[in-house]
């Protein structure tokens, strides 16, 4: 009997329904990637409209439909480690950070939304509502009354509830003797009618036209900068730049362009040179290898890297040397048939390894106290020494060995507890009869034949260790820090924690480009040690 193709995802009895949930699916993922095109948030726009379209094709399409299985797993792989992969090492050639953030475009929004006090200054002024319920306002200037005509105002809540678009009122000022016969309302009514006097332009007799600026001041504010549309002729020269973003200080009568090269406005000379100070926020650029060039060549980021890259491979390699040696200790003695007790041992040893890591750090954390930790304390008592656990960079590197070994052990002796059991008595009772004792045997039989399987798990704990970063966040945070350092860095600080401090603590500004460069290196160096994990694992292969 011959094997029928299976039914496709839009055949059979509740095909339907199916076109119903994909129609659904297809309109909800079309209206959020419109979502994000309009916020600018291309890439991820990109992403949703290649997984989603790629997704419904292999569930429509009868030809790809049996690859529906393994779709979900490719689709998580490009989601979650493709796309974020992609996404860091193209941060990593721009100047993204905590001061460049922004799009050109929302720069330029921004300082044309900023403002000065231009000729007729600040007034204080104060609403009286009239029996009818309409209101005057009344400013007031160096004993100066100035007063409006009734004005009809709409509240904050009638605008939301209406959906009303206020057009801008001008309304002029007269000189008054007096103030207004009715009562001042009271500031809540500024408040409720604030929407609707933010819409108003007030002319006093001068002409001078005032802009509210505050729950209790109207001010003749303009603003600061105004975006040349037609370009501008510089007076040096006689040439004439041209672009979309060219912006002119209003007080000062200069000229800002942006500048591409650094990612900030800048005013120009009269020869078209950028001059003075770059004017904050700045936005996105790309800047080449620049990140990738400053951790080689600057020594504030290039000293501490090597530092921290050199104490990060010691880590990882110490914490592999002492995990491994101490656990494959401990299974042996747990493996001797006349230790008494041995499954109690066995529980006893496991519990480092049961116990969440990040309780058992801070509870090091509290042992390691210089001055009130029960460690010190023991120190002191027996010995008359009190360590700079936390201080004194060789001592703290000595703890974080310390506590990671008690918690990586465990899992070194789990692995050669499953692996003596794969060793011949044969080789032992063999041995014994050429008078070898326990500790020949232990060198002689044991480590050779468990550190041939063990070989690729131990690289994989090399690469966790690589990036542990729970411990050095929790127990050290990286300190103490390392002097000269243009970019947070410390002595315990491994490049994972590193790099976090560089893109989420840096004084002068998160840089993100920066820390994603060093991010893309760490893949680099990891991702060669998974290449060697899976020839290693090849090998075991070929040799069974």
């Amino acid at each position: 009997m011959g094997l029928s193709a299976s039914p496709g995802f839009m055949q059979g009895k509740y095909a339907w329904l199916k076109l119903l949930l994909v129609t659904a699916i297809v309109l909800l993922n079309g209206y959020a990637i419109v979502l994000m095109y309009a916020g600018g948030e291309y890439a991820f726009a990109l992403l949703t409209l290649v997984v989603v379209s790629t997704g419904v094709y292999v569930f429509v399409n009868q030809k790809t439909y049996a690859h529906r299985y393994i779709f979900p797993g490719i689709a998580g792989m490009v989601v979650f480690i493709i796309f974020p992969l992609a996404y860091t090492v193209g941060i990593a050639f721009t100047n993204y950070s905590g001061t460049n953030l922004l799009s050109l475009e929302r720069v330029e929004q921004l300082h044309s939304q900023k403002t000065y006090m231009a000729k007729g200054g600040s007034f204080d002024f104060q609403l009286h509502q009239d029996v009818s319920g309409k209101y005057v306002l009344a400013l007031t200037q160096d004993d100066t009354l100035y007063t409006s005509r009734l004005v009809d105002m709409v509240s904050n809540a009638d605008i939301r509830a209406q959906k009303l678009t206020l057009d801008t009122q001008r309304i002029k000022l007269q000189v008054a003797d007096s103030a207004p016969a009715s009562d001042v309302a009271p500031i809540k009514d500024v408040i409720s009618h604030r929407q609707f006097l933010n819409s108003v332009i007030l002319v006093t007799p001068k002409g001078d036209e005032l802009v509210m600026n505050g729950l209790r001041k109207f001010s003749a504010m303009k603003p600061l900068y105004t975006r040349l549309e037609d370009g501008v002729v510089l007076k040096e020269s006689g040439a004439i730049i041209d672009g979309p973003s060219i912006l002119r200080n209003n007080q000062t009568g200069q000229i800002m362009l942006p500048n591409m090269e650094i990612g900030y406005y800048q005013y120009i000379n009269d020869e078209g040179e950028f001059v003075g100070d770059r004017l904050a926020p700045g936005f996105v650029v790309g800047v080449g290898w620049k990140n990738f060039d400053r951790v080689l060549t600057d020594n504030g980021i290039k000293e501490p890297f090597i530092q921290i890259f050199i104490w990060t491979v010691i880590f990882a390699a110490g914490s592999v040397a002492f995990t491994l040696a101490i656990g494959m200790v401990l299974a042996c003695l747990i493996q001797w048939e006349e230790l008494k007790g041995r499954a109690i041992y066995r529980v006893v040893l496991i519990l480092p390894y049961a116990i969440p890591a990040f309780i058992s750090i801070l509870v090091f954390k509290g042992l390691f106290n210089q001055n009130f930790g029960e460690i010190n304390a023991i120190l002191e008592s027996l010995f008359g020494i009190k360590p700079d656990w936390f201080t004194d960079p060789l001592m703290a590197k000595s703890m974080i060995l310390i506590v990671n070994t008690w918690l990586g052990y465990p899992y070194m002796m789990i692995l050669c507890l499953g692996m003596l059991k794969s060793i011949p008595e044969d080789l032992y009772e063999a041995s014994a009869m050429d008078g070898a004792g326990p500790i020949s045997n232990f060198f002689n039989i044991t480590v050779p034949l468990l550190m041939k399987p063990l070989t690729p798990l131990l690289v994989a704990s090399f690469a966790f260790n690589f990036n542990n970063f729970v411990l050095i966040q929790l127990l050290t945070n990286g300190g103490p820090d390392i002097i000269g350092a243009s970019t947070p860095a410390g002595t315990t600080d491994l490049l994972v924690s590193y790099t976090y401090r560089i893109a989420f603590q840096g004084d002068g500004g998160q840089d993100y480009g920066l820390a994603s460069a060093i991010a893309t290196l760490i893949f680099i160096v990891v991702g060669a040690l998974a290449l060697i994990n899976l020839k290693l694992t090849k090998s075991e292969d070929r040799a069974a």
